[in-house]
């Protein structure tokens, strides 16, 4: 929409819900906008009066372009994309990489360059592979959003022809036939047979019957801004139509439709920031805290021991920008990205770094029903026939996948019978079923999928069709008049509710003999159809005469749109994980708890709300009653926010499922927002965090394990990276302080930042998922990433690697003065405890021998490299001439190896003692520390053996 258009709509009077919805403007143009409220309570005469324009011939050509300058393209305004290079800036602006950025100043400053490049290259790691990672990310929205233009039938100058739906002004007059999406908000003027999908809008599976007539206001409800309400003579923009035809005149465009309405609705409302950014933004304070805290401690040292006042603070300073891990950066972003790499092998498409790990702490999934929990395919899933014979028939949506499972066995004789009522649905149809997809009503189509599975393949051929009486809500049937082709035996089908076709019987067919339909009969029928209409199937009866007036019952069908498969296990699953899981759809409440019950919801008293019951909620009671409930129906919009909101003011991490356009709002305010890409509208979409390719509501449960794994690797990194710190600050900062000679020179020094910071710890993020990380319940994101029991592992670790570090350094040093042995000797001993310790680190609880220790190939391959890297420093003339080293002897690498392991052996010996204590407290048995996780498969682990 052009910016003189959006200026125009904000300016004008009809944005008020007060006071009429025709706008007036200035110039001669005359109405430009009614309202779908409006215009549905008004003679479409009248609508067109307000409109200016023509029904039968539309409007002048002239006309149009003056009408669009003011209302603008029928499409939604959308904020210019930041250029490159702004991208690029916007990934410097977290509290983290603004600290690394200060302190690679301050080395500037000091005239430590080493320090400076260092920490600068690693922030320019980091902003360039989330700027990569953002673009290929757009890349994929943009082929999301590559579909065919969006055209349409319009009446202009009198000619009816095809145009661009954006170029749709209000007033044109618009065609409507099977197949089409409705291009704009329209009043309609003619309908024939016509019904629209509108379940992106409403939730309901059923398309609604349209008509031309008047409807008056308090027929559709009293809430003009409710998107879930449908009214009977107004299309839609978004919304497709299923039979029929029709024709209307626009009412509304872009942004002043319903979809529009929706669209502003999302904009006004603020994604929050995910658990990990906020994570990342208190460890920013605290690291710049103890900074501050660290200067100012070794300062009062110093000042103590008599060292000059600029070189302590030298010396303070530059302990404190070390003590800032500007590797951790890099492998958080790493390991997301590497996350999203994974999820996109999972048909998911994350649009941003930190969403993959915010799966992991959710704690309430939301999902809309019509299209996520089930296909948005109405189904045929039993069938009784007028024998008796019960059957179900597996398989979902209109596909031929599937078969007929007799109850009580097969018979031909209840073949028989149920192959003639199939066939009879199948020929009383007007819907057809083209590579999968349906081009008629959802109901036809279900019943003839089913005919299909029962190998009943186009039966209508083998008739011709004489006369047929359409369905209508006043007689709730269709019957169609039939020659057949070889017999040419004439007689009437039909198929409709089950009262209506029971009115119309007076024999039923049993064992082969034709039996009066007695009152008994018909209680039984009906008892069997109130049943299943309780478990939310429509129920539709088939009967075959040569009269209307006396024809022969053949049987029932329930048809539903069943949920997807495997997604009951999915949702017990995240049960057994302790995730919320709530149905949060505008379809009916019989409907809504059937599929609830179907997929494994709790549906008891005080778990099921209505829109209307939510609305006679404070907030506190919605607050109060919303952590508990598991279904909400007959819902707009407006109460999927609400129940958004009140989950968070909960402290829940809510992720939230929907497909279409009334779910939009809820996606973008929800933590995480998850939108289907297949079946998905556009606008669900853009506004979601997470876009499911396959439409798959079991990629949420990988998803959600993916960002708990991302979260423990990153948590594994931050203990290795925090422990390598303590220790090279405490050897410096020990030696300085009290005079003593420095155990490591500077080259030494940068070349353990730079391979410990590197590959080694790099690959801790790319640690294989865990079974036990995946049954873990979500994380609570009010904890700190440094916990205390982190801490309390990295001193452990600390404490054994500055011990044995400092013994090999005092050791060797026993004449008093520092050799190139001595440094050579400490170096390798400090490389060689990194490594033990980045093998201990892969896990907080779990033994190495558990794990594996080839499992994560990527970290034995960079052990391998940091070691040849290491032996190359030692053994190479011009790297020990660069480095100040020696060759030393193997026994002394034996030495170092019995040493350097005691980190491992004292870290493997604290997890043993951890899970003792809390299978004491839990009462639990205590697993075998040794097992390597093959026990469930009853294959001992070797170990186990031992």
């Amino acid at each position: 929409m052009t910016k003189e258009g959006i200026s125009l709509l904000a300016a004008s009077p009809s944005s008020s819900s007060e006071g009429s919805s025709v706008v007036k403007e200035e110039g001669g143009v005359g109405g430009m906008w009614v309202s779908g409220r409006e215009a549905g309570g008004l003679p479409w005469e009248e609508v067109a009066r307000l409109l200016t324009t023509d029904p039968s011939s539309g409007l002048p050509s002239r006309e149009v372009l003056t009408r669009r300058q003011i209302a603008g393209y029928n499409e939604f305004s959308e904020s210019p994309d930041d250029p490159l290079w702004k991208k690029f800036l916007g990934q410097f602006k977290e509290p983290l990489i603004l600290l690394l950025l200060a302190s690679s100043l301050v080395s500037l400053v000091m005239g430590q360059l080493d320090d400076a490049v260092v920490i600068m290259l690693a922030i320019v790691i980091v902003a360039t592979v989330a700027f990569i990672q953002e673009l290929r990310t757009d890349r994929a929205l943009e082929e999301l959003k590559k579909q065919v233009p969006v055209t349409c039938m319009c009446q202009r100058d009198g000619n009816l022809r095809e145009y661009q739906a954006r170029e749709l002004v209000p007033g044109d007059i618009v065609h409507l036939s099977i197949g089409d999406r409705v291009p704009a908000d329209m009043r309609l003027v003619h309908a024939v047979d016509l019904t629209i999908d509108e379940s992106s809008f409403t939730g309901e599976t059923e398309p609604a019957p349209k008509m031309s007539s008047t409807i008056t206001t308090n027929s559709y409800g009293s809430s003009a801004s409710s998107c879930a309400t449908s009214v009977g003579n107004m299309a839609y923009m978004g919304t497709f139509v299923r039979t029929g035809r029709g024709r209307g005149v626009v009412t509304s465009t872009g942004e002043r439709s319903q979809f529009g309405e929706l669209y502003r609705m999302m904009q006004e409302e603020e994604t929050p920031r995910t658990p990990l950014q906020r994570n990342m933004d208190a460890l920013a304070k605290k690291l710049s805290v103890f900074s501050f805290c660290f200067i100012a401690v070794v300062f009062v040292m110093g000042i103590y021991q008599g060292i000059p006042i600029q070189k302590i603070f030298n010396i303070a300073v530059s302990l404190a920008v070390a003590a800032i891990p500007e590797g951790l950066p890099i492998v958080v972003t790493m390991t997301l990205c590497l996350g999203i790499r994974r999820m996109a092998q999972r048909s998911a498409l994350v649009k941003g770094l930190h969403t993959v790990e915010t799966l992991g702490c959710v704690t309430s999934v939301c999902s809309d029903k019509t299209g996520t929990l089930t296909k948005n395919e109405m189904t045929v899933t039993c069938a009784v026939t007028s024998e008796g014979d019960e059957c179900q028939i597996t398989g979902v949506g209109y596909s031929s996948d599937g078969q007929v499972v007799f109850q009580s066995g097969y018979s031909d004789l209840a073949n028989e019978a149920l192959t003639k009522l199939l066939e009879s649905g199948a020929v009383c149809n007007n819907a057809q079923i083209v590579g999968g997809n349906l081009l008629g009503q959802p109901t036809e189509g279900a019943i003839l999928a089913a005919a299909i599975k029962h190998g009943i393949y186009n039966p209508q051929d083998k008739y011709q069709r004489l006369e047929e009486i359409p369905f209508k809500s006043e007689t709730k049937y269709m019957s169609v008049k039939v020659k057949n082709k070889k017999t040419g035996e004439v007689e009437w089908v039909m198929k409709g509710t089950v009262e209506a076709v029971i009115q119309k019987c007076t024999h039923y067919h049993q064992n082969v003999a034709v039996l009066p339909l007695s009152r008994e009969k018909q209680q039984q029928i009906c008892a069997i159809s109130s049943e299943w209409g309780r478990h939310g199937l429509r129920v539709l009866a088939m009967a075959r005469g040569t009269s209307l007036s006396e024809m022969n019952y053949l049987g029932i069908v329930g048809i539903m749109d069943p949920p997807r498969e495997a997604v009951r296990a999915s949702i017990t699953t995240l049960q057994s994980t302790g995730i919320r899981v709530k149905m949060v759809t505008g379809d009916a409440q019989e409907t809504a708890c059937a599929i609830a019950k179907a997929v494994g919801l709790q549906v008891r008293a005080g778990t099921v709300f209505s829109g209307e019951q939510v609305d006679g909620m404070d907030e506190r009671l919605l607050t109060r009653l919303v952590q508990e409930a598991t279904v909400f129906f007959r819902v707009s919009p407006r109460h999927k926010l609400r129940i958004v909101k009140a989950l968070q003011q909960c402290d829940e991490i809510v992720g939230m499922t929907g497909d279409g356009v009334n779910d939009v709002v809820a996606l973008k305010r929800s933590n995480i927002g998850i939108a289907m890409g297949t079946m998905g509208s556009a606008v669900s979409k853009e506004a979601a965090d997470m876009i499911l390719n396959d439409d798959n509501f079991t990629t949420i449960l990988s998803a959600i394990e993916e960002g708990k794994c991302i979260y423990h690797n990153i948590s594994n990194f931050v203990q290795f990276q925090v422990s390598t710190s303590l220790v090279a600050l405490s050897l410096i900062a020990l030696s300085t302080l009290f005079g003593l000679p420095s155990p490591l020179n500077p080259m030494q020094i940068l070349l353990i930042n730079v391979i410990m910071d590197g590959p080694p710890a790099l690959t801790l993020g790319m640690e294989p998922i865990d079974d036990d990380v995946k049954l873990q319940p979500p994380r609570d994101t009010k904890k700190d990433l440094i916990t205390r029991q982190l801490v309390r592992n990295c001193i452990i670790s600390a404490t054994v690697i500055i011990c044995g570090t400092l013994w090999v350094f005092r050791s060797e040093m026993s004449d008093g003065m520092v050799t190139m042995r001595d440094t050579t000797m400490t170096f390798a001993c400090f490389v060689m405890f990194d490594m033990f310790n980045a093998m201990s680190c892969r896990s907080h609880s779990k033994s190495i021998m558990e794990l594996g220790l080839t499992s994560n190939w990527y970290l034995f391959l960079a052990l391998t490299a940091t070691m040849g890297c290491l032996l190359a420093v030692v053994y190479l003339p011009f790297l020990q001439w660069i480095f100040q080293t020696e060759g030393i002897h193997i026994s002394d690498w034996i030495y170092l190896l019995c040493l350097t392991s005691t980190v491992l052996i004292v870290s493997e010996l604290r997890k043993f003692l951890d899970r003792r204590w809390e299978a004491r407290r839990s009462g639990e048995p205590i697993r075998s520390f040794w097992s390597n996780g093959k026990k469930a498969s009853g294959k001992p682990s070797w170990m186990d053996a031992v």
